[in-house]
């Protein structure tokens, strides 16, 4: 059993103990989703959640949990997820995400090749004054020497091979 604590009179488990009792019950997809959340909120330690993980033995949903964390990457949309898998395909190592560069917070960075990668997404990037910023965001760090390339929600989900192509290419750029 967990160790527990009482709120308001209501027994109360860490959220990583949370994380483990849903790895019973939740497909692959839905339990990355309940990671990155708890993760953005900074709520659960991926790395403390591996040190239990390793603890346990014959628990529902651990050997999935398990292999779940070893592949991790913090993400902030099921796009960036999609994206990953395009960028393990395309053959580039894994990159940093949601790293902060010059003020900016950027999707995916990978400092040997000196890339940013941008996901946009219809909810942050529809509107003229939102796609105004990306521009100037990607001058900025351009600017200060890196390569920005963005890819739409449509180009990942609908045409992934010419993403993984164009993936493949930049990295034999660097």
């Amino acid at each position: 059993m967990p160790p527990a604590t009482t709120v308001d009179g209501i027994r109360v488990i860490a959220p990583v103990f949370t994380i483990v009792d849903l790895a019973a019950h939740l497909d692959k997809g839905e339990l990355t989703r309940a990671l990155n959340e708890a993760d953005r909120l900074t709520i659960v330690d991926p790395d403390e959640l591996a040190s239990l993980v390793e603890s346990l033995r014959n628990r529902r949903g651990i050997r999935g949990l398990r292999s779940l964390l070893c592949d991790y990457t913090r993400t902030d949309s099921d796009l960036e997820r999609q994206f990953l898998a395009l960028v393990k395909r395309a053959g580039l190592p894994r990159p940093r995400t949601q790293a902060e560069l010059h003020g900016f917070r950027v999707d995916f960075y990978w400092p040997g090749l000196k890339l940013v990668v941008e996901t946009d997404g219809l909810t942050y990037h529809r509107t003229p004054s939102q796609q105004a910023a990306d521009r100037r965001r990607d001058q900025i760090l351009t600017a200060a020497g890196l390569r920005c390339v963005r890819f739409t929600n449509a180009q990942v989900r609908q045409e992934s091979d010419e993403v993984a192509e164009t993936l493949r290419q930049l990295g034999k750029q660097a």
